[in-house]
């Protein structure tokens, strides 16, 4: 049985950072399932030789850490080198400190939130956009923010200011560079998996506390990687072709 159910990528090659977990091991997924040739980056090496291995044909892992300018350089390269081009970017890798009173946030969480979060995609661009420039044939980026950039919330005030910093940018690039057909977007994803519920909400784990959160959601869930990786999935195809700048809110209605 072939492992693959689509083409809506066929013939793009992707790069997904953080792709060895989570959101982007769902994301290079449902990438080489639409034909896609995939290069998952980071730090997390079983991770990502985990994801690779599920189509070894077609993906790729390269060890990076996205707060290295020389790291960036190898793997657009990688890229190019062994696929000739690069068409998608999703700058999914990120990290955040435990939800707790801001006066306790220490100068090493603060430096660490905003080098992964702000200066990794800083980083990208610089390596990206003149290649995709060169390339003369359009491309997308992806960021994945947090519905924190527009509702931020008491308890991860630095971690939600460096996800609005990403959104910020996301649209000031969309405008730079969307004269070269390179499209630049965000998505949102509110809250995930029961691993990062006490860190994101400063409350333990448990079925009262899951009410309490998802009492406010309408449609009473959590988001699922899977959401990330299909809302990724349409802004790298051609079928978002014209979506440029744009927030994609994935919160089950949380923020209305």
């Amino acid at each position: 049985m072939s492992i693959r159910t689509g083409s809506r990528l066929e013939g793009k090659v992707a790069i997904v950072t953080g792709g060895g977990s989570g959101f982007g091991a769902a994301i290079s997924k449902r990438f080489f399932e639409e034909g896609a040739k995939v290069i998952v980056g980071d730090i997390n090496i079983s991770g990502g030789e985990a994801v690779a291995s599920q189509n070894p044909n077609n993906v790729f892992f390269q060890k990076m850490d996205v707060t290295k300018a020389a790291d960036w350089k190898t793997v657009i390269d990688l890229a190019f080198d062994r696929f000739g081009r690069l068409d998608i970017l999703v700058n999914n890798a990120g990290t955040t400190y435990r939800n707790k009173p801001t006066v306790e946030v220490t100068e090493e969480e603060w430096e660490r939130v905003f080098n992964v979060n702000v200066r990794g995609i800083f980083l990208a661009n610089k390596e990206l956009m003149p290649r995709l420039i060169k390339q003369g044939q359009g491309g997308s980026m992806i960021n994945i923010s947090s519905t924190g950039a527009s509702r931020p919330r008491p308890g991860l005030v630095w971690y939600n200011a460096s996800k609005g910093a990403v959104s910020n940018a996301t649209k000031g690039l969309a405008a730079e560079y969307g004269p070269h057909n390179i499209r630049v977007n965000t998505v949102c994803p509110l809250l995930s998996g029961t691993g990062l519920f006490s860190m994101f909400t400063g409350m333990e784990d448990t079925p009262e506390n899951r009410a309490q959160f998802l009492g406010n959601v309408p449609l009473g869930r959590l988001t699922e990687p899977e959401d990330v990786a299909n809302m990724c999935l349409y802004l790298a195809s051609d079928e978002g072709k014209f979506i440029n700048g744009a927030e994609m809110v994935i919160d089950g209605g949380k923020c209305i």
